[in-house]
């Protein structure tokens, strides 16, 4: 019987801290959330890597909610780690603090959940190790994990569905 292998959520944890330049911005004068959404898919699948050690795919992105603008004053520091995992699935939980640089406030800006599967040599969904969470912001993420992937589950029944009726 094969062991089954546990990794912390902090070993496949994540930051990189940016700025936002000028190139970066909508009409609002706030961050492109389609440039933010890239950042997220980007940071979140370098912490699916870490934990299961091979290539992954993205599977959905959900509960993307964009809490507060983030602007041209702000730097915004992103943070991705693996909240919880199925047997070849991996959900990362991203969030994103902005900093006005020139005050020093904080705020939380923006959290997601984003789910990737493991992949092994040959394309085929791969066995990923179990996750242990540690700290309070870990454990709940943790043990609120079944709600989030039964929602996505339907959810991915009512596309299916959808795509069915759907003409191209």
């Amino acid at each position: 019987m094969e062991e089954v292998q546990q990794k912390y959520c902090k070993e496949s944890l994540v930051i990189k801290t940016s700025r936002v330049f000028p190139i970066d911005t909508n009409n609002n004068n706030t961050l492109y959330g389609g440039k933010l959404m890239s950042y997220l898919d980007d940071i979140a699948s370098i912490s699916a890597s870490r934990h299961s050690r091979c290539s992954v795919v993205t599977a959905s992105t959900d509960s993307v909610d964009f809490l507060m603008p983030i602007r041209p004053q702000d730097s915004f520091c992103m943070e991705s780690y693996v909240s919880a995992v199925g047997k070849s699935s991996i959900e990362v939980f991203v969030k994103i603090v902005a900093e006005d640089l020139k005050t020093g406030d904080r705020r939380l800006a923006v959290t997601c959940f984003i789910t990737f599967i493991a992949l092994d040599e040959n394309g085929k969904p791969k066995r990923v190790p179990e996750v242990v969470p540690q700290s309070e912001e870990e454990i709940m993420l943790f043990n609120t994990a079944k709600q989030r992937i039964d929602m996505r589950k339907e959810r991915r029944k009512h596309s299916e569905a959808f795509a069915k009726i759907v003409k191209i």
